[in-house]
């Protein structure tokens, strides 16, 4: 067996050791997560009303939504600073 083979089931195995609880992972990151929903909800706007004032796409809000894509870094800090100063971002997305 090829040394890459040999990696990849000692891969398996492992992984399939950490899901039965029988090891620890050798580490973890903690994605952290934006609820755009209620973002978009506690400023009283549709999904369109929202993707088009902060200039984003449509399909990208309600894949983020249901859960069918996650955001990237940038795409949760544009987040962060919408919910924390619409306003601002909005004049920063009309002015570029």
């Amino acid at each position: 067996m090829t040394k890459f083979g040999q990696d990849l089931i000692d891969s398996a195995t492992e992984a399939l050791a950490i899901a039965r609880g029988d090891a620890a992972p050798a580490r973890m990151i903690k994605v952290e997560t934006v609820d755009v929903a209620a973002i978009r909800k506690r400023l009283g706007l549709s999904q369109e009303a929202f993707a088009q004032r902060f200039a984003l796409s449509p399909a990208t809000l309600r894949d983020w939504e249901q859960g069918r894509r996650r955001m990237d870094r940038t795409a949760r800090a544009l987040l962060k600073a919408i919910d924390h100063a619409p306003d601002v971002v909005e004049r920063a997305v009309k002015a570029a």
